[in-house]
């Protein structure tokens, strides 16, 4: 790792708040370029972070592998030997448009654009680009419903003065979720 990304690094493990993480590789220029409310909970700089652009109000979790770049150039050179064209290391963008959440531990290849309003389920991969207005899931990453059918069912899960307050879910919140959660398996 060369001592600007790892310095890079190191500095983004000492800020505490995604949102500041966000902005200070924006900053710094460290990608193409990212755009105002976004949140980098991540804390390692991908490589050939350059290559990645972020629109307005983007939120990534933890873990997210943005794969710019594929080195299996060096396996098929040594296949082929010296008596043909090199194959070259493949790189690519990576662009993420405006209104985005990505999950936890999701990985997005090179050469993959991500539309606007557009949530990805943790765990998946995204091989190609995603479609706008979609939330997709899976490895690879496929559209499992529209934006407007996962916020038809989000909307009133509890009642709003229960919600989670400093990181605590109330007595009464706890009492209600679980017997929904087992009201609902026990229908099956």
């Amino acid at each position: 790792m060369k001592k600007e990304r790892l310095w890079h690094t190191i500095r983004l493990c000492m800020i505490p708040s995604g949102g500041k993480r966000a902005e200070y590789i924006r900053k710094k220029k460290i990608f193409h370029s990212v755009g105002e409310k976004c949140i980098f909970m991540d804390r390692k700089i991908p490589l050939y972070a350059n290559l990645i652009k972020l629109g307005n109000n983007v939120h990534l979790a933890s873990n997210i592998t943005f794969v710019t770049h594929d080195v299996t150039h060096k396996m098929l050179n040594n296949i082929q030997g010296k008596r043909q064209q090199p194959f070259c290391e493949t790189v690519g963008c990576i662009e993420i448009m405006d209104n985005v959440f990505v999950g936890t531990n999701v990985t997005i290849l090179n050469n993959v654009r991500i539309g606007s309003n557009v949530i990805v389920a943790a765990g998946s991969v995204v091989t190609k680009d995603v479609p706008e207005n979609s939330v997709v899931a899976g490895v690879p990453a496929r559209v499992i419903c529209s934006l407007d059918a996962h916020m038809a069912k989000r909307k009133n899960l509890y009642p709003a003065e229960l919600k989670p307050r400093g990181q605590q879910v109330s007595a009464e919140l706890e009492k209600m979720l679980w017997e929904d959660f087992v009201t609902k398996r026990d229908r099956i």
